[in-house]
């Protein structure tokens, strides 16, 4: 029996293994972490709405009525492409067809340095530790004495206009307007300046221009300062320094949020070094028409690794819709092989994009529609509720989504975590 195995449980790799439900082949599931993070919702944990298992299903609970599949919790270090293999941290595993869908990072563009300060959104804990520092910063406001680092405290700048920047910018001027107004006795939080940086004349660049005016529209409602055009030169701990315009700013904050862009995972690179295949700027693998490696017909790169051109010659981008469509088709190829045909190139699907900005306010372009507010809102909250992985998890966010809606409370608002030794506040007398 033919042997798959899968590195990464994410989108991708746990569509590629649920797609090979009825395949006569043996599949191999290796993931570092044992959970499925659904990772569009990541900024609802980052900001009070949901906790982190409401957005995360165990990889063996998801997989534990599919026979064929089994579950390795493990890190992949490296592969032996000449005796297809898998080397793991604690071994190997062999494989027939090998598939590789471990998504990307952060991308500090040079700046590692920066990452201390500045903590992006790809993990749960990245999530808890976004949560801790924002929440934190509204703690340490309200017991400092001196009016300019209040001022520090309740300054927060997020760096990058995408969908993540957005809505997190949104949803943290929800929190200071209406969850935590009456919270605190000597600060308004309401009183809080937020800033989205971007360095693209506008704010959601992949968006059409009116959706982008709309969702800057709607940030402004909730507090949001979008400022375009902008480029950060300089993180520091009480700091961002902003270029614009060739003048420099320099904005008291300690609180820096990064959503400005992603770097492929180290196996691109692991996997250029073993097969000659390119990678693009970003580390990511240059794949070929049916997300194989050119002359590697057994090996297989999906999800936000792989670079692949639309028919229209563009990269495609790093969502979810494209990982899991990606997973389908390389499963269906790997039935289609077995068959003895030959499937053809693969295609995406574009149904559209969407990003919330607020309370009943969203964007989205479906298809060509493009449609904004309360509308908007519904879809996204539809799409996104029918694409978590199990029914209790929908169960729980439907949930937890209405108490919020009609409550305006954000009931996870915990601070999890060890402060950093350098947080110092002149306490009030």
């Amino acid at each position: 029996m033919s042997h798959v195995v899968i590195i990464g449980g994410g989108f991708g790799g746990l569509y590629a293994a649920r797609t090979l439900k009825s395949t006569d082949v043996q599949v191999t599931l290796i993931d570092r972490r044992n959970f499925h993070l659904f990772q569009p919702l990541l900024y609802q944990v980052a900001t009070g709405w949901l906790s982190p298992a409401d957005i995360a299903s165990p990889l063996r609970a998801v997989l534990k009525r599919q026979r064929n599949v089994q579950v390795l919790l493990a890190e992949a270090l490296d592969i032996d492409v000449t005796n297809r293999r898998v080397i793991l941290k604690d071994g190997s595993v062999s494989y027939d067809t090998l598939i590789v869908a471990t998504g990307a990072r952060h991308h500090y563009f040079g700046h590692t340095q920066w990452e201390q300060f500045a903590p992006g959104l790809k993990t749960i804990e990245d999530a808890t530790e976004i949560r801790r520092r924002i929440l934190s910063a509204f703690e340490a406001a309200e017991r400092e004495a001196d009016p300019e680092h209040v001022r520090s405290w309740l300054t927060f700048v997020i760096v990058g206009g995408g969908p993540t920047g957005v809505e997190l910018a949104g949803t943290l001027g929800e929190l200071a307007q209406d969850t935590l107004r009456q919270d605190f006795r000597h600060i308004n939080p309401a009183e809080s300046r937020i800033l989205l940086v971007e360095g693209a004349d506008r704010i959601l660049p992949t968006y059409a221009a009116e959706l982008s005016a709309k969702a800057t529209a709607a940030l402004a409602r909730l507090g949001v300062s979008v400022h375009t055009g902008a480029t950060v030169t300089d993180v520091q701990p009480d700091a961002v320094i902003i270029r614009r315009n060739d003048q420099s700013e320099h904005i008291p904050t300690r609180t820096v949020l990064w959503a400005a862009g992603v770097q492929a995972s180290p196996l691109g690179r692991i996997l250029a070094t073993a097969t000659g295949v390119e990678l693009d700027r970003a580390g990511r693998v240059m794949v070929a028409p049916d997300l194989s490696i050119p002359n590697h017909p057994y090996i297989f790169v999906i999800g936000d690794l792989a670079h692949y051109r639309n028919q229209q010659g563009q990269p495609l981008p790093g969502v979810a819709p494209v990982a899991m469509q990606q997973g389908q088709y390389v499963a269906e190829l790997i039935q289609q092989r077995l068959r003895g045909q030959t499937p053809p190139p693969f295609h995406y699907q574009d149904r559209g994009s969407m990003a919330i900005v607020g309370r009943a306010e969203a964007v989205a372009d479906v298809r060509g529609r493009r449609f904004s507010g309360f509308l908007a809102w519904l879809a996204w909250l539809f799409i996104h509720l029918m694409n978590l992985v199990e029914f209790e998890n929908r169960l729980l966010v439907v949930i937890q989504w209405a108490w919020n809606y009609f409550t305006r409370n954000r009931s996870a608002r915990l601070i999890t975590g060890e402060p950093p030794s350098s947080t110092v506040v002149n306490v009030k007398q």
